[in-house]
């Protein structure tokens, strides 16, 4: 008897699929196949053998159901943001949920419902309609599914917790191909494991988020200080969020300011140091409240003013797709000497497109337990993210030598902590780990409950050596 083909079998698994799609079933080659497997991070370049443009759930459970069946590799992409790349994998199956956009707003219960495929843009342009709003990304590309189901932070987290605080209940496909509901009151455990846990239990297809009312419009902005002021940019920072109250969200940090009109002409294209303010409250209480960081020092450039909630949203917006390579660390304090080796590297920075940026961890952010949810970051600290962006593949070890060097020089003053959503590829298995923290344990097994063949394990960053 001659053996089966496995590429036989895998072609004509997803044939069949195409035939139950109501979305597109693209293969390389077809139109819109480079576009659908193109996420944020350039440098991520795979190709999966067919990508299923899903419009609902029953494209989504198809999706399953052929990967299952055909033992396919199966990945999701939401919104494709995260720098791993997850959302993509090479020879198998990749479930497009970016036709699935929509976003329902209840205004009279304070709710949204939201598509799996939705980014920030589309949940703060329908919320933003009633004055309401859910700590979301600080990108309006970000994907909503893939920073919820890693925690989520944004500028109302100090006031309004994080993203996954604010989730009420999630629709997933299972890798039987059911559609099940997780809350508080059904499937509590995978409730509490999608809450930081990751997207690796199943295909999470749409999320209801509480809503709070903000703006529309805000008080926010930045000041802007030459490079070599970092130092006492930082300890302003630092001094200032000691008493700040939770409606302001502070960061401070080192970058090259591009060369458009909104900057004085002193200062495009050259690397400042600056504080980014945002009060999440009414405007004139922002002004009173913001106005010592205002009053100390020289800012080269002082935007704060009231304005939008929405626009603000996408001031910080990314636009296409560049080679990236970041690490996040968290510090419980920020000692001089971590602040002198932050101004150290940020003056060695190899492109313009290498950042650093330090943001609080205070208020709703770290009132749960830190087993409340799967997101086990509940004690304050600093936030601190490397990141370099660049075009030219000649510079890729340049920029990641950076980064890394970068990351290690401040080990000293680390907890040892990690955001999940800011894991690359090449993690090491501690450091993807100390993601999950002391939660990691209780994740183990609602991942065998949920997943005990591993389907999903392309869908996020699983442990390297399993779940066990």
């Amino acid at each position: 008897m001659t053996p089966a083909d496995p590429n036989q079998s895998r072609d004509g698994a997803l044939e069949n699929l195409a035939q139950r799609l109501r979305g597109d079933l693209l293969w390389p080659g077809d139109p819109g196949y480079d576009d659908a497997r193109r996420v944020w991070n350039a440098r991520v370049d795979r190709e999966p053998a067919a990508i299923a443009r899903c419009t609902g759930v029953a494209d989504v459970v198809a999706g399953v159901e052929a990967a299952r069946e055909s033992d396919l590799p199966l990945s999701v992409k939401g919104g494709g943001h995260h720098v791993s790349g997850a959302a993509v994998c090479d020879d198998g199956l990749t479930l497009d949920l970016s036709p699935m956009d929509w976003v329902r707003v209840d205004p009279d219960t304070r709710t949204a419902r939201v598509g799996a495929g939705a980014t920030w843009g589309n949940v703060d342009h329908e919320t933003q309609a009633f004055g309401l709003a859910v700590p979301g990304g600080q990108d309006p590309n970000i994907g909503v599914a893939g920073l919820t189901l890693g925690g989520g932070v944004g500028w109302l987290s100090p006031k309004y917790g994080l993203t996954c605080d604010n989730l009420l209940s999630a629709d997933m496909v299972t890798v039987d191909g059911d559609l099940v509901r997780a809350s508080a009151d059904e499937n509590s455990d995978l409730f509490w494991a999608l809450r930081g846990g990751g997207g690796n239990f199943g295909v999470v297809t749409s999320f209801e988020f509480q809503l709070h009312g903000v703006g529309p419009e805000v008080f926010a902005g930045t000041l802007v200080y030459p490079g070599e002021d970092l130092p006492a940019v930082a300890r302003r920072y630092r001094e200032f969020i000691e008493t700040a109250p939770r409606e302001v969200r502070l960061l401070f940090g080192s970058m090259v300011l591009p060369d458009a009109s909104v900057y004085p002409e002193s200062v495009r294209e050259e690397r400042a140091a600056m504080l980014i303010c945002f009060y999440a409250g009414a405007p004139e209480e922002g002004r009173e409240v913001l106005a010592p960081l205002r009053e100390a020092g020289e800012p080269l450039m002082d935007s704060l003013r009231g304005r939008p909630y929405k626009s603000f949203q996408r001031a910080g917006a990314t636009e296409g797709s560049m080679r990236t390579y970041l690490h996040s660390q968290y510090l419980a304090t920020l000692p001089e000497e971590a602040i002198e080796t932050v101004q150290e590297y940020a003056e060695d920075a190899p492109s313009a497109g290498a950042t650093v940026f330090v943001s609080p961890w205070v208020g709703a952010e770290t009132d749960p337990a830190t087993d409340a949810t799967a997101y086990p970051h509940r004690n304050p600290a600093h936030h601190l993210l490397v990141e370099a962006r660049w075009t030219d593949p000649a510079r890729d070890d340049e920029h990641e030598a950076w980064v890394r060097e970068f990351h290690r020089a401040l080990r000293p003053y680390t907890t040892g902590d990690v955001e999940m959503n800011f894991l690359t590829a090449d993690e090491t298995g501690e450091r993807v780990r100390a993601a999950y923290g002391g939660n990691y344990d209780r994740l183990a097994p609602v991942k065998r409950e949920w997943d005990p063949d591993g389907l999903f394990s392309h869908t996020g960053t699983d442990h390297p050596d399993g779940w066990d």
